[in-house]
């Protein structure tokens, strides 16, 4: 279970809290004002949680920025120095808070399956005042937005009376339990089904006389806790749950005289739920191991007069700008910047890469990173609650909103499948004895055996336990895969477009000749052009400034910058306006400098015409990237799969010909962002696509594709924008992801037919009464263990 009590939400999509600022009080939650209108929150100063206290909120709770738009890493000459930054907005997982709405949040204990999350979301839905509410599965969070002026006390109430505990209220019982002997520990969790199993063994050992009233006792004993939960889940309104059809079943075989039965049938489900307990712990170990990898202390370093002050702080009370000291073989409590020359870390945890990384001073090293070697010095650079962990919890709660057509399929399913079943049950008790004149004892004994084949809960379980258990296996490799819809859009894929700089290539060119065209000499053109492009974010830009850097050229004050779209970039210096342009775009090229054009870009450069508007053009600059030194391996790793590759570039048709043809794929090129999103709708015709792209101009393609797979080491915004991402930054993953996609579609068949297929004999044989209630039971419980212990295999995907 998470140490973490609660976290908090402020606008869609929910952001998760770290650990340590989950628990910086020990109530079980946190509120805010959430203003829809500017979609921003402010920290509500105080309101009063479920014990009546009040939490005030340190402004550390407040959200802070999702990262700089400026950063655009997309193409910056491919696609004619286009610098818009608007990106196809996401769908949240959950819509905005109306206007002057609170949001609340609360972790749950006690969920064994997805059907218990439906149970409680039904429960907190009839709360008066409550707008909306989610329960997030795999992080165990209740999300719950409720009008203005109303306490949340209705809602924990709720859940409470619907038969489940909250965080905030058990902590006192947990420090309990780590002070009790593991004896002590295994016979208080199991309390109920090992004193049921007692009672049994000594029923059994005694006479009839006495054995079949100390059975009638177990029954009761054993019924008492589920009539109890299933009363309260029929007032909640969930009347058709699995402890309703339990307690049916128990007092009609009590009735039919079959004690010993309807005590083996309650022991099997208590046992059985305590299975599915175990296995929706190891389905979310993935997101509870990610959730302990921020410790909750960090070393803080401040200079006062009298020298240094190291002092041990929690990790939430971290700030950016704070200097933090970790040891060999400690983890980094937050986001940080590297401030000593060399360090080496261990980020196998984020990203599968088991070998340390080196980092170099200035580097940034995400949170949860392990120290490989020395002592290290860190400057802060992430808010409480925005760190690498934070951000891929917000993106795990975000795919658990994104649900598979099959399990939405499987969902509405379930609904009328368990009314149905029972209503046949009923038929079956009725119809033969009405109709036939058969026996009532016999029919009924049957109907009730039929009324626990139709307990939902391994056909339920059967889809969200493969796909929890493929995403956290997807983590741990360094993927991350956006829900179950994703999961399965990723399984049917046939067709990979590439985007290339950034993507195919490192995203890091370097400026490799510069020819005057003018008789300037090349410093003073490349001055020019440096002047121009600096500010830009974008790795072309870069390359051009950093070449005027790395010759220590002074740059002049360059005024009136702007973008020209589909066509360059332009500003004014010493108020002569200067122009850089793509070839394509440059219309006074003479048929020489358009032959050293061409001559350029069959080497695979990219090149850049310098000069001012109506004039000859003074230079050609050409920058060079270089092809990732797996990409090869990778798309041979696709086309084993049977997958197609093609790149899509805003780049020369020379230069894209060059690297496609070394890398052995397709390839379109010349295209500007409207031009890709062309491209897939062309590719989606005949076919399912798949845009893999790193900046924020690829977000219209990856939206027009069947999915979108973002690099890692593109913008935030990027990340977010996209179906899927590679936190690694490595192409080798994308074969990986694929297999894994495959493997959970088929394991995801395989759990519906095992599931279904159980069912469907156990019906027959409880028709014709070959097998009874406890054997029905056996079933169900069989069915549920079959269909988890299957799901759990995709963890041990590597």
């Amino acid at each position: 279970m998470s140490k973490s009590c609660c976290s908090h939400s402020h606008a869609a999509p929910i952001k998760a809290v770290s650990k340590a600022d989950a628990s910086r009080s020990g109530h079980s939650h946190t509120s805010h004002c959430c203003d829809n209108a500017a979609a921003s929150c402010s920290a509500n100063p105080t309101h009063p949680d479920h014990q009546g206290q009040s939490v005030a909120d340190s402004p550390g709770d407040e959200e802070p920025p999702r990262g700089d738009c400026a950063t655009d890493t997309a193409h910056h000459h491919e696609q004619g120095h286009d610098h818009d930054h608007a990106a196809a907005a996401t769908e949240p997982p959950l819509a905005a808070p109306e206007q002057n709405h609170r949001r609340h949040s609360w972790q749950v204990l006690g969920m064994d399956c997805p059907s218990c999350a439906r149970k409680i979301e039904t429960a907190v839905n009839r709360v008066e005042g409550v707008t909306q509410a989610r329960v997030l599965f795999a992080t165990e969070k209740l999300v719950v937005d409720l009008a203005p002026g109303l306490s949340p006390d209705p809602v924990t109430a709720a859940v409470l009376a619907a038969g489940f505990q909250l965080k905030g209220n058990t902590q006192a019982a947990e420090r309990d339990d780590k002070r009790l002997s593991p004896l002590m520990t295994l016979l208080g969790k199991y309390w109920q089904p090992l004193s049921l199993a007692a009672l049994m063994g000594v029923a059994a050992l005694l006479p009839s006389q006495i054995g079949q009233p100390l059975f009638t006792l177990a029954t009761l004993w054993g019924l008492w806790p589920v009539a109890r939960k299933a009363w309260a889940l029929t007032r909640s309104g969930s009347p058709f749950a699995i402890e309703t059809l339990m307690t049916v079943a128990a007092l009609g075989a009590l009735f039919l005289g079959e004690t010993a039965e309807a005590a083996m049938v309650l022991l099997l489900f208590m046992l059985g739920e305590h299975l599915e307990a175990y296995a929706a712990g190891r389905a979310r170990a993935g997101v509870t191991a990610l959730m302990a990898l921020v410790p909750d202390q960090a070393l803080r370093i401040r200079t006062t007069a009298e020298g240094e002050v190291r002092e041990e702080v929690a990790a939430e009370m971290l700030r950016p700008g704070d200097i933090i000291e970790i040891a060999p073989g400690a983890r980094l409590p937050a986001d940080a910047r590297l401030l000593d020359p060399l360090g080496a870390f261990d980020e196998s945890a984020l990203t599968g890469e088991s070998i340390p990384v080196e980092r170099r001073q200035g580097d940034k090293v995400p949170a949860g990173s392990l120290a490989a070697d020395r002592v290290l010095r860190l400057e802060v650079v992430s808010e409480p609650g925005n760190n690498a962990i934070d951000r891929i919890l917000h993106l795990i709660e975000e795919a658990e909103t994104q649900r598979a057509p099959i399990e939405r399929f499987i969902d509405r399913f379930s609904r009328w499948y368990t009314p149905a079943m029972m209503l046949v049950a009923l038929l079956v008790v009725l119809v033969p004895p009405l109709a036939f004149g058969q026996g009532w004892d016999e029919w009924i004994y049957r109907g009730l055996a039929l009324l626990l084949i139709g307990c939902p809960c391994a056909l339920v379980i059967s889809t969200p336990a493969a796909v929890t258990s493929a995403l956290a296996a997807a983590t741990r490799q360094g993927a991350l895969i956006k829900g179950g819809a994703a999961l399965e859009r990723l399984a049917h894929i046939d067709t990979l477009a590439f985007d290339k700089t950034g993507t195919l290539t490192l995203g890091k060119p370097q400026l490799t000749e510069l020819v005057s065209l003018d008789g300037r000499s090349e410093a003073e053109l490349l001055a020019l052009a440096a002047a121009i492009e600096q500010g830009s974010h974008h790795p072309l830009a870069r390359a051009v400034v950093t070449a005027a850097g790395e010759q220590g050229l002074a740059l002049a004050a360059a005024r009136d910058l702007r973008a020209l779209p589909g066509m360059g970039v332009e500003g004014r210096i010493d108020g002569a306006l200067w122009q850089l342009l793509a070839p394509s775009r440059a219309t006074t090229l003479d048929a020489a400098v358009q032959a050293q054009v061409t001559t350029l870009e069959q080497q695979g450069k990219t090149v850049v015409v310098l000069g001012q508007p109506g004039a000859a053009p003074a230079a050609l600059l050409a920058l060079r990237d270089q092809i990732r030194p797996e990409a090869a391996a990778a798309l041979q790793g696709l086309n084993e799969l049977g997958l197609k590759s093609i790149m899509l570039t805003g780049d020369n048709p020379r230069a894209a010909e060059a690297i496609a043809t070394e890398l052995g794929m397709g390839w379109r090129a010349g295209l500007l962002p409207e031009g890709k999103v062309e491209e897939i709708a062309k590719l989606a015709k005949q076919q399912k696509v798949a845009m893999i792209g790193d900046g924020i101009n690829d977000a219209p393609a990856m939206k027009r594709a069947s999915i979108g797979i973002a690099m890692g080491g593109g913008t935030d915004v990027a990340l977010e924008t996209a179906d899927a991402a590679l936190t690694h930054n490595q192409l080798g993953g994308l074969a990986a992801m694929i297999r894994l996609s495959r493997a959970a579609l088929a394991n995801i068949h395989q759990n519906i037919a095992l599931a279904l297929g159980l069912k469907a004999i156990f019906l027959v044989t409880s028709l014709l009464g070959i097998t009874g209630l406890w054997i029905a039971v056996l079933a169900d419980t069989g069915a549920t263990a079959l269909v988890t212990a299957n799901a759990l295999r995709l963890l041990r995907k590597r």
